[in-house]
């Protein structure tokens, strides 16, 4: 088992299952927009880097100049639909329990007031002391210095603290900052793509991070 101080989580994919109400939004834009809708497997597949290029892969590049228009539409329909269908993965609960006293924070590449209410409505924001969103910094993961900055604050070393997520960027932004990776294999990614990254640590359930961690 590792020792760490501090363990960062993922949202979408990671501790909730949101693909279908951003599915959903995706093709409320394109039906408004007169736009063909996508299959709800190929819409999840576009998910990880922010809301903003979830719609222009929706799009597609004949489309792209429709962009700002489905924005808009997609925000505001997902405003109002975010907890529709998402829910926790089984054992989410159970491990922030279980690791009631270890530091954790939340960084996802969704915007952070859709972070915040979806967190909120799922009754878990109480467990994290620092919530990142995509639009916190000028900056996503996987870029190192969402890390660097929390690292200092709680003085963990980079060998004492994790990133756990379902998507490429989660693995990638523990390689890029130094600290330890685990891949949750049962998210909205493919876990051939996670387990191609050769990620430090993977899992099935939440739960079995009690085994790995302490």
């Amino acid at each position: 088992m590792k020792n760490i101080d501090l363990m960062i989580f993922d949202l979408d994919g990671t501790l909730a299952n949101t693909g279908k109400d951003l599915a959903a939004a995706v093709n409320h834009a394109l039906r408004r927009l007169g736009l063909p809708e996508l299959q709800e497997g190929l819409i999840i597949s576009y998910v990880g880097d922010g809301v903003e290029t979830l719609i222009k892969r929706a799009l597609g590049q004949a489309a792209q100049e429709r962009h700002g228009a489905a924005l808009e539409i997609f925000l505001a329909y997902y405003g109002e639909h975010l907890l529709d269908e998402t829910r926790l993965y089984p054992g989410v609960l159970e491990c922030l329990i279980h690791f009631a006293r270890k530091r954790k924070i939340l960084i996802s590449n969704k915007r952070q007031d859709l972070t915040l209410r979806i967190i909120e409505g799922l009754g878990i924001a109480r467990h994290f002391e620092d919530i990142v969103g995509g639009d916190t910094y000028p900056y996503k993961k996987p870029d190192a210095r969402l890390a660097a900055p929390y690292l200092a604050r709680y003085n963990v070393k980079e060998e004492r603290a994790l990133i756990v997520g379902d998507g490429p960027n989660d693995i990638l932004l523990a390689r890029n900052a130094g600290i330890y990776s685990c891949a949750f294999l049962n998210g909205l990614v493919a876990r051939e793509k996670l387990l191609a990254l050769k990620p430090d640590f993977v899992c099935e359930d939440l739960r079995e991070l009690a085994g790995l961690f302490c």
